[in-house]
């Protein structure tokens, strides 16, 4: 029987590349205290004319031609990001405009690093309608954006990128098992843009106090919440498909921090290998990481036919989710 899952994927990143030896001659930092606290080696950062659909447009026509279909046959595009092209229109809108596709429903979504899961669990249902054949799912952020350079404790953090999933129902999907997401509003102020919004619209206030760019609270209490939530998803999924820890074969986390992604795993009784693990190479690109850090072990082959590949992030919201797909 045919069943909803992914028909293709694929990711793209700015060509700049900025390492923690860049990031010395900025702040005060140092290449070992970003490495030991985080694992971050380089991150890529999208130049002042890039916007973000410019960076997921070649990752998106990647997951379409992966997935063996035109792009007229698109008819939903759907985008988790907190970094649009403008607050509107859509930057579904735009990516629909420079994919050239004529007619689909488009919407942009706000879920912080979640933004990918998400996406797949609204993609599952608007298929579910009957009344869409394939969504493209987006998960794509420009961090650097927002991000306030003279601060070392968020911009040794993030990176730019994202990745485009084509959902389908098919014999040959790669079959979405089950998605699960959740929030926690209590927790918002953890990870925050105070400006911008319409509780402090753009004004000289705003900028001059430099709310226009993203806070992180009480960083021990995000560690410990995101390792937390991650776990409670994850177990949940597993426990309800009686899946053990051994028969995942890859635990595919938000590539924030390499020590929670470790925790998690130790946590879920995966062993480490079985992480897939790019945050070195790309840093935390929120939305995108998850789709990127798939893209790139699709890429190197570790990715398998049959493989079940357990999916889980945490973000703004304070948002947290699962996905289970066996490909």
């Amino acid at each position: 029987m045919s069943k909803i899952g992914l028909l293709g994927i694929g990711y793209s990143v700015p060509e700049k590349v900025l390492t923690n030896f860049d990031l010395e001659k900025m702040v005060d930092t140092t290449d070992e205290w970003i490495t030991q606290r985080t694992g971050i080696k380089t991150r890529h950062i999208a130049t002042d004319k890039e916007c973000n659909s410019d960076i997921i447009v070649p990752g998106a026509q990647r997951a379409i031609q992966m997935a063996g279909i035109d792009p007229q046959e698109i008819d939903a595009i759907i985008v988790g990001t907190v970094t649009p092209d403008y607050m509107f229109p859509s930057t579904a809108a735009m990516v629909q405009k420079k994919l050239g596709i004529k007619e689909a429903m488009v919407f942009d979504f706000e879920a912080g690093c979640t933004g990918f899961l998400y996406g797949l669990d609204i993609a599952r249902g608007l298929i579910a309608t009957g009344n869409y054949r394939n969504v493209l799912a987006i998960g794509s952020d420009l961090l650097s954006k927002i991000t306030n350079w003279k601060e070392r404790n968020t911009c040794v953090l993030f990176g730019d990128g994202g990745g485009a999933a084509v959902i389908g129902t098919r014999d040959d999907a790669h079959e979405l098992i089950d998605v699960k997401n959740y929030g926690d509003g209590t927790l918002g102020d953890l990870l925050i843009q105070p400006g911008g919004g319409s509780v402090n619209p753009i004004s000289n206030t705003v900028i001059d106090n430099d709310l226009q760019y993203l806070q992180m609270g009480n960083g021990p209490e995000i560690f410990k919440w995101a390792i937390l939530d991650m776990c409670k998803v994850s177990k949940e999924l597993m426990d309800k498909h009686g899946l053990a820890p051994d028969e995942v074969d890859w635990l595919i986390p938000h590539q924030a921090n390499l020590r929670i992604m470790v925790k998690v795993a130790e946590r879920l009784s995966i062993p480490e290998e079985k992480v897939v693990i790019t945050v070195p190479d790309y840093g935390n690109t929120s939305a995108g990481t998850i789709p990127i850090a798939m893209g790139r072990y699709l890429e190197d082959g570790r990715i398998k036919s049959g493989q079940i590949l357990l999916l889980t992030a945490f973000g703004a919201g304070f948002t947290y989710g699962a996905a289970l797909i066996r490909w």
